[in-house]
């Protein structure tokens, strides 16, 4: 069972910057990727950034040269920096393993960009 933890959200004013930790309770190598996700009220859950055991990394068009996704392999933590952040980056997001056999979900942390 691998457990996920999500911290550094909250609330943010336009512009902001924020960076979101996924501390994994085993090795981030073992698995297939990582990635981050966001969920906004009635919406549907989307992914916003992925990084392959390889380092293949790919974005969401919406964040392409706000976000950057990055880890940590000693400390088992992938993160996600938040730059310029806007009004409709208010979501609920969430860490995922991926593979190699199952996939798992952090518990979400709130991201919240108002003035």
């Amino acid at each position: 069972q691998v457990q996920l933890v999500e911290s550094g959200g909250g609330l943010v004013q336009p512009g902001g910057s924020l960076r979101l930790s996924c501390a994994a309770s085993g090795s981030i190598f073992s698995f297939n990727a990582m990635g981050w996700y966001r969920q906004a009220p009635g919406k549907q859950r989307e992914l916003v950034a992925s990084i392959t055991r390889e380092g293949r990394i790919n974005y969401v068009d919406s964040v392409k040269g706000r976000f950057y996704i990055s880890r940590d392999n000693a400390k088992n933590t992938v993160y996600l920096q938040m730059n310029s952040l806007k009004p409709e980056d208010t979501a609920v997001y969430y860490c995922k393993s991926m593979g190699p056999r199952l996939d798992y979900w952090g518990q979400g942390t709130q991201v919240t960009v108002s003035s």
